[in-house]
């Protein structure tokens, strides 16, 4: 069980971090500082953890206001958010649908997060595969494409 350094995963666009990458019964693991355990190193986790590094450490959202692979229940069906961050009241704000780099952000991935986000209510949604990120602001039945990520201070400021 030692550390790995070189990872042959895929280079994002979004800051470069040194994650935790570890060899556990053969299979590579990333450290993921909220869930505050190791998983299973697939090319969506890569752009998770990347993209929870990017909030995190690039833009100040504070790690205690967030919660990775969440249930979401919907229609009787119980589904996983992947990020979602939470207002200082604990209500849902930003929602994040991660994707592979190889899957395109596409029509389906917007249908997932407005299924997703007819229960939680978040004000913002963003998708991302890594590579492309698109943010909404939603109000009411009206949604706002971003031209970039707000920053938890902007965020704060609304």
């Amino acid at each position: 069980m030692g550390i790995v350094y070189i990872c042959s995963m895929e280079s994002l666009n979004l800051p470069k971090y040194e994650p935790r990458i570890e060899r556990r019964e053969g299979k590579l693991v990333i450290f993921d500082p909220i869930r505050k355990k190791f998983i299973v190193l697939t090319p969506e986790e890569w752009v998770r953890q990347h993209f929870i590094n990017y909030l995190v450490e690039h833009l100040g959202y504070p790690m205690s206001r967030m919660r990775v692979e969440s249930g979401v229940s919907y229609n009787k069906m119980t589904k996983r958010s992947d990020i979602v961050v939470y207002d200082s009241s604990l209500r849902p704000e930003i929602l994040v649908e991660c994707k592979s780099s190889s899957v395109k952000v596409d029509q389906g991935t917007f249908d997932q997060l407005g299924m997703y986000n007819k229960t939680l209510g978040a004000k913002f949604i963003i998708a991302t595969n890594g590579l492309t990120h698109y943010a909404c602001k939603i109000e009411g039945n009206d949604f706002e494409f971003l031209n970039t990520v707000p920053t938890y201070e902007e965020l704060k400021r609304n």
